[in-house]
């Protein structure tokens, strides 16, 4: 066995931020240095203690959590209790949380994580807005060049947006950090709507994650129905897009997806189309490609190895 590949989980838990952190709890291949928390889906002080109740509901309660900005880097803050609930992991039961978190500010654990480790050891998988990793950025540029990827979530060209007509939430929340990211010359992997929503939960999917018949199994199943019943309503489906699991799938089984090398650039000027990102799939301007962005996924291979993975906590 290769050692384990070095993450760092930046995060805004949210259902499907949950089952991506599972899915990377419950894989050997990776080792999670820490997960950092930042506001989004909804309030920070409520994705740190969400970060640290799904660590605990895997039995990793030894994981560290740190929390780490409040608001986006200029815009005020959006959040999506419609979509997640007030408490941002509506559908299971799960106790308030008794492991600590961390005393130290998030981005000051990714520079110094970055700037301790190996040069081009450590990959970030940013899940929600960005904020973190441009303040981490912003504090140190030096570890620019030190990052092996960045493997994220966000965005949409073809698929358009999910909270507004062109931009997708995660890079709408905060598109200016969005575009400090994009623009650091980062090797950077995009997991955009075009490929999210090709991954539906569907009724038989959540039924496999409750017929494991364990706890995180029976919590990711009422996680995944409350989260679904959003997007069936809005896009008339079977199920919902499952985005986040889609960064740790990519780590564990990168054949599992197709896209192209291809510039991405972040509206942060327009209010009609604030955090559109504009991918140039075609090569129709001379921008430089700055991101791998996905569009499309081995949905069956991706729910089975969600499903066998999660059976292991």
């Amino acid at each position: 066995m290769p050692a384990p590949r070095k993450i760092i989980i930046d995060t805004d838990p949210g259902q499907d931020d949950a089952v991506a952190i599972l899915l990377a709890l419950a894989s050997p291949e990776l080792e999670i240095l820490g997960i950092t928390a930042v506001a989004g889906n909804v309030p920070l002080k409520l994705t740190e203690k969400n970060a640290r109740k799904i660590c605990e509901l895997a039995g990793k309660p030894e994981t560290k959590v740190f929390a780490g900005a409040v608001r986006p880097l200029v815009r005020e803050l959006e959040t999506a209790e419609h979509v997640h609930g007030q408490s941002g992991l509506n559908g299971p039961q799960l106790p308030d949380p008794t492991m600590k978190l961390q005393e130290q500010h998030a981005v000051d654990f990714i520079v110094e994580t970055l700037m301790r480790e190996e040069s081009g050891a450590v990959t970030l998988c940013p899940l929600g807005p960005l904020t973190n990793i441009a303040l981490a950025l912003i504090r140190e540029p030096q570890i620019a060049p030190r990052i092996r990827e960045i493997v994220l979530m966000g965005g949409g060209f073809f698929e358009g947006g999910n909270i507004t007509p062109t931009a997708e939430f995660n890079i709408y929340v905060d598109p200016h950090a969005a575009d400090i990211v994009l623009k650091s010359g980062i090797p950077i992997v995009m997991m955009p709507l075009d490929v999210t929503h090709k991954a539906l939960t569907t009724a038989k999917r959540v039924a496999a994650f409750r017929e494991l018949g364990t706890r995180v199994g029976v919590a990711t199943a009422e996680m995944l129905e409350f989260f679904e019943r959003f997007d069936e309503e809005k896009y008339g489906t079977d199920g919902g897009p499952l985005h986040d699991p889609c960064v740790i799938a990519y780590l564990l089984k990168p054949e599992f997806f197709k896209g192209r090398r291809c510039n991405v650039t972040v509206e942060t000027s327009s209010e009609l189309t604030m955090g559109m990102t504009v991918a140039d799939w075609w090569g129709v301007t001379k921008r430089e490609k700055n991101v791998t962005y996905m569009r499309d996924i081995d949905h069956e291979g991706f729910f089975a190895l969600l499903v066998e993975r999660l059976g292991r906590l």
